[in-house]
């Protein structure tokens, strides 16, 4: 029986796992492991996968594949139906971008869109990367919300019908329905944040506005409801969240609500009252989250089986827990084992992915890394930070137009366009996707006074984020382990690197850990979150690791004097040993996708430039493309 409320702490060692999903996946790693808190109502959710369904092949803690996904699922299922109650799967977008199982298909997403289909989702909304070019929110309207059998739900968010050019709602605005065993009345709605940034054939209406329209307005009158949903890609703790809540409680004021957020990528938990909470589930595949609710009362259809949950409560009880996506959690928490634990279904998914890799040729290899380096594990400038490897080595290698090679230019990238961290080994195409998934190429503007220019920087990270409500995208988003957390980053002095015994995402580090008494244990690096429920949330514990904030965007100079051409930020500009001749005038070379806060800041100092005066700068080579041709040109020979 699975359905326990403990909260201790289960000491497990090792077991044998069978080679996983995917051939290449490192073997998860033993750790002290929390129980489910199991409920009446239960829910798994996902959020901001980014294409990373093939799990993650270079770190033990999060190597479970899509397969394992719907195999766990599938399991929990029939748990549930034996024990009389509820299970509901919600995810709440971004599902894109990130991975080269999406970014290396020809068109993207040829292949996720039917491995992600195979989960049988019952609540799933629209994230914003899905909305950022015509080509992608097409694909959403025409292939997943049909795959989703009126579970896709779009309350805020319209189309141009790709075939007839009407203004149409995505997906229904709200759906109610009641649950199999328990018969608990649920209306559903699936929201998106206010975001600005999508392609101009899809419609955005602001949240606050949304709440005040006739069926939003009638929907939630119904009275014959126990539970209200929220799924969205939209903050927990955020003025569209506290809009919808404060709507529902203006009509309804005890039924109880639950949201489920995404878009910061942190494991987080809200409380909005005693009777409404929200969740969070993190980023990139490396979290199952788990949420339960207790004491619902179940208005719909008798359940015709009896329950081995008590329901009876005075007030309903809300918990979570964050699951770290691997067969060690998989494995206990089904009480399965590897053979007995994955599905038919399951492993056909996890089959498909790995052909799809095949066919993508994904393993194919650049080159291989001297080194980790690090988004936000280290802080900048660093040694180990990957943006200076790309402000120091990278960027003065690539950032080159032959009919301008020699005139000195300030090449100005967001870090927010560097998704992820590179491992020591092979860099290979998957590689080159998750570090920078993104078509944006580099734009220019020439002959700017240096004296001008070399502000820019310095005001695109402090300066224009106080004028404007910079996207998330802008900077690289810290995987910091709630909100509070979020809040309360500060950038200390470089640490010394990380010992070999933290050096947990390779195959094999610290696999074999007897685990006895908790003062015993040895614990590897992970998530250690803190949120509203306390310091328990996690299903695994680890040692806390250390995340460090960066800057919006980093900064090369390029083709200066000798003497002056450390990059912007650098420990030696820091330490003032930057010397020698200036320019008079540069050209300014940055990405494109921050043209619009490069002409403000421009503007904010005092200039002219408009958009007229810019120009395409490499014209058709891509970050992506640039960054795997500097690894094959300078990382060469077999890892």
């Amino acid at each position: 029986m699975i359905l326990r409320s403990s909260t201790g702490l289960i000491l497990l060692t090792l077991i044998t796992i069978a080679q996983a999903a995917q051939p290449s996946a490192p073997e998860p790693v033993s750790a002290p492991l929390r129980e489910l808190p199991w409920g009446q109502l239960n829910f798994l959710h996902t959020t901001d996968t980014h294409g990373w369904h093939a799990g993650h092949l270079q770190e033990p803690s999060f190597m479970g594949d899509w397969g394992d996904y719907v195999s766990f699922a599938e399991q929990l299922h029939e748990k549930v139906d034996a024990e009389g109650v509820d299970l509901l799967l919600i995810d709440t977008g971004d599902r894109i971008e990130g991975n080269g199982l999406y970014d290396a298909s020809d068109p993207k997403g040829k292949y996720t869109r039917d491995i992600v289909k195979e989960q049988d989702i019952d609540v799933i909304c629209t994230g914003n990367h899905e909305l950022y070019h015509k080509s992608s929110s097409d694909n959403e309207y025409l292939a997943t919300v049909p795959n989703s059998h009126g579970n896709y739900l779009a309350s805020n968010l319209d189309i141009l019908d790709p075939n007839s050019g009407e203004r149409v709602p995505m997906a229904p605005r709200y759906k109610k329905f009641t649950t199999k065993n328990q018969g608990i009345r649920i209306l559903a709605f699936g929201f998106l944040f206010d975001f600005t940034g999508n392609a101009n054939n899809t419609f955005v209406e602001a949240v606050e506005k949304s709440v005040q329209q006739e069926w939003f307005l009638e929907a939630i009158h119904d009275r014959e409801v126990d539970l209200f949903l929220v799924a969205g890609h939209v903050l927990l703790d955020s003025p569209e969240y506290h809009a919808i809540f404060k709507a529902i409680r203006q009509v309804q004021w005890d039924t109880p609500i639950q949201f489920f957020g995404g878009h910061t990528h942190i494991r987080d938990y809200f409380k909005y009252d005693s009777k409404a909470y929200g969740l969070e589930s993190g980023r990139y595949m490396e979290t199952i989250g788990f949420m339960s609710i207790t004491g619902l009362s179940t208005g719909g259809k008798p359940s015709t089986q009896s329950s081995k949950i008590d329901a009876t409560l005075a007030a309903p009880k809300f918990a979570r827990r964050y699951i770290d996506n691997n067969l060690f959690s998989f494995h206990h928490h089904t009480s399965l084992n590897s053979t007995t634990f994955p599905t038919p279904h399951g492993r056909n998914v996890s089959a498909m992915i790995a052909s799809a890799r095949k066919d993508l040729k994904l393993d194919h290899q650049f080159g291989c890394a001297p080194q980790d380096f690090w988004t936000n594990r280290a802080p900048f400038p660093h040694k180990d930070s990957i943006f200076s490897w790309l402000q120091q080595e990278v960027l003065p290698d690539i950032v080159s137009e032959p009919a301008r090679k020699d005139i000195p230019r300030l090449a100005i990238v967001n870090t927010g366009g560097i998704r992820f961290d590179i491992f020591k080994g092979p860099f290979t195409i998957d590689t080159t996707y998750t570090v920078s998934p993104f078509t944006s190429q580099f734009r220019y503007i020439k002959n700017i006074p240096f004296d001008i220019a070399k502000q820019l920087t310095r005001i695109l990270n402090q300066e224009v984020p106080q004028m404007l409500d910079i996207p998330s995208d802008l900077a690289v988003q810290m995987p910091v382990s709630s909100r509070s957390q979020a809040a309360a980053f500060a950038a200390p002095p470089p640490p010394p690197p990380p010992p070999e015994t933290h050096d947990y995402h390779h195959p094999g580090s610290a696999s074999q850990i007897p685990l006895s008494e908790p003062d015993d244990t040895v614990l590897t690096p992970g998530y250690t979150t803190h949120d509203a429920g306390g310091p328990d949330g996690d299903d695994t514990v680890h040692a806390p690791l250390k995340f460090y904030r960066v800057p919006n965007v980093i900064e090369a100079r390029i083709s200066f004097p000798t003497t002056a051409s450390v990059g912007a930020g650098s420990a030696e500009e820091e330490e003032g040993e930057v010397t020698g001749s200036e320019p008079d005038t540069v050209d300014v070379v940055y990405i494109d996708f921050i043209e619009r806060y490069v002409l403000l800041a421009l503007k904010f100092l005092g200039t002219g430039y408009e958009l007229g005066d810019t120009e395409p700068y490499m014209r058709g080579r891509s970050l992506t493309r640039l960054i795997s041709e500097w690894v094959e040109g300078n990382w060469m020979g077999d890892c």
